[in-house]
């Protein structure tokens, strides 16, 4: 049924996707008839439209009554500053009209909260009367350096759209093998967490022999610490964006979408404003800078599911269907978007792409090693006292990172909680230990995946941070498969009952759930939260020992 309904929406395709009309007809409060007529315009079932728009928080009724949310990530929470900014919003807007949102990516200042389209931190729910009648505030911009051996990231290359004009007329002129050639030496692997070779993956989806296919964005960084994409996406836009275009020129593709989260409302206004600049100066379009090569660029807004930075939930999510995970293979380079070839590659990696073509594949492959290469963007939360995002060289000492760059913490911090909800709780003793490394984060236990760091203090429960994370889990989870869908849900009663003092910690069915979870998810998000609770088990239960049933 699903490979049915992606070959129907893509009659219409990524100009007029079947995702941003239901959006559309969903927010205007458009009534059964014409739902109804959109439904017949695809060629799909009323009920298809109905369980794509009820699974999307946005687009729910309950979230359209609210009038501001208050940032629940995981770096806000563990700051302790939403309690203040949810009181001077209920005080203002009334305690029922305050909503939550899982992360704003303002988590190297906190008190974050979005209220009429935009978002907000630090000091600025202090001025909360000024910006209810509509004053603008000027918000903290995001600390940004670069301590790499050469700036891939942040550096000037790209600065301005001359020189993306300059740089995008020699890749033209160049054999796409050759081209390709270089992403590959290179040694650049995705960085949203998953770590594929990209010019492997290029490579794959360039073979298939078909007149369609297409480059996707995954521009959904939903983890709490991760404000990465977002530095790139308002500041380093033209970067992201080359490397699309390249990609497109490699692959044979005419048409990309950049799928960028609601909770962004800035990245998504720069990147619309970045794109229009481009297709004014054909650097977008038809016959780019008067060669046969023809690319779109076109924006997908996110509703509020975390579970669409998985790339097949993504790619359902865009066609307008529930975004659920689909099993593979197929891969996407076989069978994406619209059942087309399709790569998708995150912010971080197609942002490295002008980089490297510019100073060669050399000027990547021989920081780090084969697995680890080139430089990373670390994202350090408001307990450290230089919070920001920060590029550094693949194999860069954690301690390093943490004491000399990030300057220490603010307050006693037992422990870290490196690459998002899904990413392993380190001690602040072995994170000591640990460099900046893909397969040493693996191979000690942990995940280094998107490279946000969140701080646990010290006086923070550990039994209340296993909660958050069920409790994330069984909000975000797909639904698709059991594993994920009851065993966070279980996950979360063991632990809500734990924090009532109803029940204790029944440990050896908690370590059979969890388990469970790992080997029977169907994706990462439900696969991989077992990880940091096994952490904190491993390292924490201490804390909790009393509140633990040995036998059941």
């Amino acid at each position: 049924m699903s490979k049915n309904i992606s070959k129907l929406s893509g009659r219409k395709g990524l100009k007029d996707n079947l995702f941003k009309r239901m959006i559309d007809a969903t927010k205007k409060n458009k009534n059964g008839k014409e739902i109804k007529q959109l439904a017949d315009e695809y060629h799909v079932g009323m009920s298809t439209i109905h369980g794509a728009e009820s699974f999307y928080e946005f687009l729910r009724p309950e979230h359209k009554e609210k009038k501001a949310w208050i940032c629940n990530g995981s770096a806000c929470m563990c700051a302790g500053t939403q309690g203040k900014v949810r009181k001077k919003l209920s005080e203002k807007l009334g305690a029922d009209k305050i909503g939550t949102m899982f992360c704003l990516g303002h988590c190297y200042e906190t008190s974050s909260f979005h209220y009429n389209g935009h978002n907000y931190s630090g000091n600025d729910i202090d001025q909360i009367d000024e910006i209810i009648k509509g004053k603008k505030i000027n918000t903290k911009s995001i600390n940004s350096v670069s301590h790499a051996t050469k700036s891939i990231l942040m550096g000037e290359d790209l600065s301005t759209i001359e020189k993306f004009k300059d740089l995008l007329s020699q890749i033209l002129k160049k054999d796409k093998k050759e081209t390709l050639k270089t992403i590959t030496e290179s040694n650049l692997c995705g960085r949203g967490g998953a770590g594929f070779p990209t010019g492997m993956k290029w490579n794959f989806c360039s073979q298939e022999k078909v007149e369609k296919k297409y480059v996707v964005c995954n521009a959904d960084e939903g983890d709490s610490g991760a404000f990465s994409d977002r530095y790139l996406l308002e500041d380093q836009p033209l970067k992201v964006l080359f490397g699309m275009v390249v990609c497109a020129y490699i692959i044979g593709s005419d048409e990309g979408v950049l799928y960028i989260r609601g909770e962004y409302p800035k990245s998504i206004e720069i990147i619309n404003g970045t794109i229009n600049e481009l297709k004014k100066l054909n650097l977008l379009g038809k016959n780019i800078l008067g060669t046969d090569f023809s690319y779109d660029l076109y924006i997908c807004i996110g509703q509020g599911a975390y579970i669409c930075g998985e790339e097949t939930a993504l790619i359902a999510s865009i066609e307008g269907r529930r975004a659920e995970v689909d099993v593979r293979p197929p891969f996407p380079t076989v069978e994406g978007l619209y059942k087309k070839p399709t790569v998708v590659n995150n912010v971080e990696t197609l942002a490295a792409i002008p980089g490297i073509l510019k100073h060669g594949a050399k000027s990547f492959s021989s920081i780090g090693n084969v697995k680890s290469a080139g430089t990373k963007l670390v994202c350090l939360d408001s307990l450290f006292k230089n919070p920001g995002v920060y590029e550094m060289d693949m194999g860069t000492p954690m301690k390093k990172i943490i004491y000399d760059i990030g300057g220490g913490f603010i307050k006693p911090v037992k422990a870290l909680q490196v690459g998002g909800p899904l990413g392993g709780v380190i001690p602040i003793k072995e994170v000591e230990k640990l460099n900046l490394d893909f397969q040493e984060f693996a191979k000690a236990g942990f995940m280094l995946g998107h490279g946000s760091i969140v701080s646990i203090p010290e006086d923070f429960n550990m039994i209340e941070y296993i909660h958050h994370l069920f409790k994330f889990s069984a909000e975000e989870s797909c639904g698709k498969c059991f594993p994920g869908r009851l065993g966070s849900y279980r996950g979360k009663e063991m632990f809500d009952q734990a924090i009532n003092k109803t029940n204790k910690i029944p440990i050896k069915l908690l370590n059979e759930l969890l388990i469970t979870m790992q080997k029977g998810s169907l994706c990462a998000l439900c696969g991989a939260i077992p990880l940091p609770i096994q952490n904190i088990l491993k390292h924490f239960t201490d804390e909790f020992i009393t509140d633990i049933n040995q036998e059941a």
